[in-house]
Order: C-alpha cells, then structure tokens, then sequence
C-alpha cells in the first residue's frame, strides 16, 4: 500500500501542532502539502528513495517538508515533530474532533489548564474552569461542553473513507497469494455504512496458516494484535483489522452471516426455522426431521452455503444487496418481488459539482475538464464557491469574477467533447438568504445553494432555512444539505420530510456529496426523496482530478437509500439534465 496517505497525517499533524503554539503561515504550507501528497498518484516511497529533490517535485512541497517526508519513510519518524509532541503532549485528534475547539484552542487550554485530553477538557468545563480563561466565556464552555458526547462517540469508529482504502489494499494484497481462493470484505464496511468500527475481512482457503502468514507480511501491518490457524487481527493505518479464513465450501454462507446487519440475519433465520430450517455462518441445513437442531451447527442436511445466493435462495427470496441489509424494509421487498434495481457506479454520466483554483480548487478549469472527459463523462459542471458567509478565506468569487469565469468555462468548452455546464455553490446564510446577486444567477446553466455557516442551527430554524433557499427561482440543488462533517459536526438538524417535500414542490433536487467526510444527504434522508420522487444528484464536490474517485461513496450511499439510476439526476442524459436545469 502507498504511504502517502500516513505522510500526509503526518504533515496535519505537523500543521495542529505548529499552529496551537500560534505560528504563522506554516500551518497552511503543511496543510497545503499534505493535500498534494495524498493525492500524487505515485507512492511517496518511491520518490523519498529517490532524495529530497525528487519529494520537492509535487506541488507546494518546499525543500523544508521534502527533507521531513524522506526523514519520515527511512526512519519511521519526524525529529522535530517528535520534539513539538513532547512540547505539547495532547490528544489533539480526540480534542480537536469537539466541535469549535480546533488546534489553537487546544494549545491555549493546554497552556492555561494543561488540558491534554477528552476527559480533562469535560472535566474543566463541567468545573466551570474555561470560562475564566481569557477569551472563552461562559457560552463558548456551554458550546463544548455540549458537543463532547458526539466527539466521544465519533471517536469510536472510522470514517468509511478511510476504512475502504485500507480493506482494498488488503483484498489486493490476498489475491495474489496462491493460498487464497476468494477474498472479500465483511461487516459494516461491505454495507458501505458511513462509520465502521473495524475492517473486516473473509478468506476462503483451505490453508488457514499460509494465508495468516501473508496477512501478517502485509506492508500496511503496523502490529500484530494475534493470530491463529484460521483467524488473525492486526493494526494498520490506525485501525483495527480483523480477517477469518473459512472453508471454501462454506464461504457464501460465512459471507451472509459475517456481512450481517444482526438485525437483518435474526429476520431471516426467523424465516428459516418457520420453515424447518436452520440457518447460520456454515449454511442452511434442513432439521426437519431432526430431534435436536441445537445439537450442534451443521446438524441436519445442508442444502445452501457456498455461494451467498444459495442462502437467499434456500429461503426462495432474491439476494438483497448488502447496502440494502438492515432489516428497513428490504426482506419484505424481497419477499414481494419488489427490491429496487440499484444505481450502479457506471450509470452516471457526469459530475455537476466541481471546484477549479478559481475559488478553492487546486488545478485550473482545462485540467479539472480533461480529466473529467478522461473519465469518459457525458457531461461536467465548474461549480465554484460564490463568495459569502462561511466560505474559507477569500475563496469565493464576487458577481464579476462568475460573469469572467462564465467565458473561460465557454472558451474551455469549445475544445472538449462533452457538455460543459457553468453554474456556482452559491452560499444560504443563516435565514435562508442565497446570497449571490440573482441577476448573475439568472445568467448561469446551474445554481447549488449550499449552507458553509451557523451549520448548529436545529428545528424550525434549521428547517425554514432549508426551505427558504429551495423556493428562490434560480435555486437547482441543495448541495450538502446538512453541512455535517462525519464524525466532526453534526450539522443542521432539519425536519427532513419537510425539506423534501419542499424540494419536491420546487422542482430541486438534493446532492448526496460523495466526499466520505460527507456523505450528505445520508441514507435514510435519500430514501425519503425516492419515496417522493424528488431527484437525487451525487456529486463528487471535487477540488483536484482525484477527488472524482470519491464517486463510489456516493453511489453506495445512494444505494443504501434504496436509490434507482432513475432515481440520481446525474444518471439522465445531457438533454434531460438541461430541461431540469431550465424547468
């Protein structure tokens, strides 16, 4: 597996530490580095091997990072970084996942009152300790003391973005060994849930030690927590990994049974024993005529198990999806016949929420268009922030710079073959307000409103802003309705049977952003829009060319929300999506 992303969480650990002790500019040279690293589509490895020149070749990384980056791949660690640890010993990841406390505030509780943990800064605030240091207050302890039980509980489990590239290097890493017959993910992470607690992965084998040798060989394996004859778990990139090896005549049926959810296996083991069956982990065995079924787990004739279809099967229902399998409904559609027909990730057509380095991106409009007709897109939408309330810095673009932009997306057009939309995510402040000028609205192929600020809004408010934005003329999509972070903010606690039926009445559709930081709408808002035929647009939200490889998310998630390739505006063919946009 590629280093690249482990150096780049080195450098943002770097910029934390640099910035709580209040330097300047370097925390966004870091930051800016640690972007291009995790996104340089070589291994890092390669390129420190090659010296510091080489590492100084990817953008924004100057000599200073470069000499950190080899320092870091020969040695395993950074000297000066190790020296602002001892400096400043905090948790800043489980500190700075409480929401308002980034890493100047930890630095200055930790100088005030040595606070270096999650448990010391509730403790502080429920003492009423934060609000006597200099520039908190009462509100700002309320606020943390309020948002620590979502850190806590974001602190257990893994964003699925950063789950997924762990489990696919090792699936990629399995397959080659000789040993294995077939390799598959299990649990929370083959539901494509947002969060998984761990990395679960299944092998089929009939040699059990050859394939936990190579699970403990793997590069990615920073210890070895244990290993068996048929089961082992280690630690890699900061997570928990577990992986069963099983018989591959029973594969399928470990499969079913190790995917789960619990609730959506009781269901059907509830069906099986209505049957006189009896289903689990090493298949289904008729004990019809058996005294005891609880005899043992293979008592009785097997008659399903290899393959996970045969499991379905044997209870004469179809196979349901994995993203489906949460007993919400998805075993009685099976039982009827009714299960949807899946989007699929080769179903879209286009991306229609991109960024260029006109407002925050990091490659020019040319650059982020090829790669989009690289990947074979029907069409493509330029999408910068508009300036107002929330956006990071000056990023946004004032009224004349869209017009400006608004030709250069016209000249870039010209020499492309597939459709180019122009459009802009203009900003809903606080009271719903889109804050882009209309006329310029009105002048545009595309409008995405999305909210960047007072994203702790809850109830009505939160609703009526929503709402609001959906009603204004020029307003297309909602981009990230809810403006959560997973695992960071919850963002706008909304009525979403409201907003949905606004949208509905409005004609707009609701973005599911692909961003697994993201992942907003989540599942069960998106199977609210399904329900009532409001569009869905996944989109990528795309700052570089490799950010378009977050579309799978996306697409899973919409899955998750039981969402058709009828159901995703970006499914539709140019012409469709043009009629939308104009309706």
């Amino acid at each position: 597996m590629s280093r690249n992303d482990e150096v780049a969480r080195r450098l943002e650990e770097f910029a934390d530490l640099l910035e709580a002790q209040g330097v300047e500019y370097k925390p966004n040279a870091y930051r800016r580095a640690a972007e291009n690293v995790r996104e340089y589509p070589e291994p890092i490895e390669a390129l420190a091997k090659a010296g510091e020149d080489a590492v100084a070749e990817i953008d924004r990384v100057g000599d200073a990072i470069a000499a950190k980056i080899v320092e870091y791949v020969q040695t395993g660690g950074i000297e000066e970084l190790d020296e602002l640890r001892e400096e400043l010993p905090v948790d800043m990841g489980a500190l700075t996942s409480v929401s308002g406390v980034g890493p100047k505030t930890v630095g200055t509780l930790y100088e005030e009152l040595s606070i270096t943990t999650l448990e010391e800064l509730e403790a502080a605030a429920e003492a009423g300790e934060i609000r006597e240091v200099k520039g908190f207050g009462a509100k700002t302890e309320e606020n943390i003391l309020d948002n620590i039980p979502f850190a806590r509980k974001s602190q257990q489990r893994s964003r699925l973005g950063n789950a997924r590239p762990v489990a696919d290097d090792l699936l990629a890493t399995l397959r080659e060994s000789s040993a294995v017959e077939t390799a598959e993910t299990a649990g929370s992470i083959r539901r494509w849930r947002e969060t998984v607690g761990d990395v679960d992965v299944l092998v089929a084998s009939a040699d059990g030690p050859a394939v936990l040798e190579a699970f403990a060989e793997w590069d990615a394996v920073d210890a070895v927590i244990e290993s068996g004859t048929s089961k082992g778990s280690v630690r890699a990139d900061g997570m928990r990994v577990d992986l069963r090896v099983v018989d591959p005549d029973e594969f399928g049926s470990a499969l079913q049974y190790f995917t789960g959810s619990k609730d959506h296996n009781v269901h059907l083991r509830n069906l099986a024993i209505d049957r006189g069956l009896k289903m689990n982990e090493y298949g289904v065995f008729d004990v019809s005529d058996v005294d005891d079924p609880d005899a043992g787990q293979r008592v009785g004739e097997r008659i399903a198990g290899e393959t996970e279809a045969e499991m379905y099967d044997a209870l004469d229902l179809p196979l349901v999806p994995p993203e489906l399998r949460e007993d919400r409904g998805e075993i009685e559609a099976a039982q009827s016949g009714d299960l949807p027909e899946l989007v699929e990730p080769d179903d879209l057509r286009g991306d229609l929420h991109t960024h260029t380095d006109w407002s925050d991106g990091r490659d020019d409009i040319e650059t982020m268009v090829a790669a989009a007709a690289e990947r074979g897109y029907d069409y493509y939408a330029v999408t910068d922030h508009a300036a107002g309330p929330g956006v990071f810095g000056n990023a946004g673009l004032s009224d004349g710079e869209i017009r400006e932009q608004a030709d250069a997306v016209a000249s870039v057009a010209e020499d492309v073959d597939l459709e180019l939309f122009h459009g802009i995510e203009a900003n809903i402040d606080s009271d719903g307000v889109v804050t882009t000028d209309d006329d310029v609205l009105a002048e545009l192929d595309l409008v995405i409103a999305s909210p960047h600020s007072a994203l702790d809004q809850t109830g009505e408010t939160a609703t009526q802003r929503l709402c609001r934005a959906i009603e204004h003329p020029h307003v297309d999509v909602i981009g990230h309705p809810t403006g959560r972070i997973i695992n960071s903010r919850p963002g706008l606690d909304v009525d979403v049977s409201r907003v949905v039926e606004a949208a509905a009445d409005h004609g707009v559709a609701l973005e599911v952003n692909a961003n697994p930081a993201r992942l907003d709408l989540a599942d069960e808002p998106i199977r609210r829009c399904v329900e009532t035929g409001v569009p869905i647009v996944v989109n990528t939200d795309a700052h570089s060319p490799g950010e378009f490889d977050y579309l799978r998310y996306g697409v899973h998630t919409a899955r998750r929300g039981w969402a058709e390739a009828a159901d995703v505006l970006n499914t539709w063919e140019g012409s469709a999506i043009r009629s939308f946009l104009e309706s």
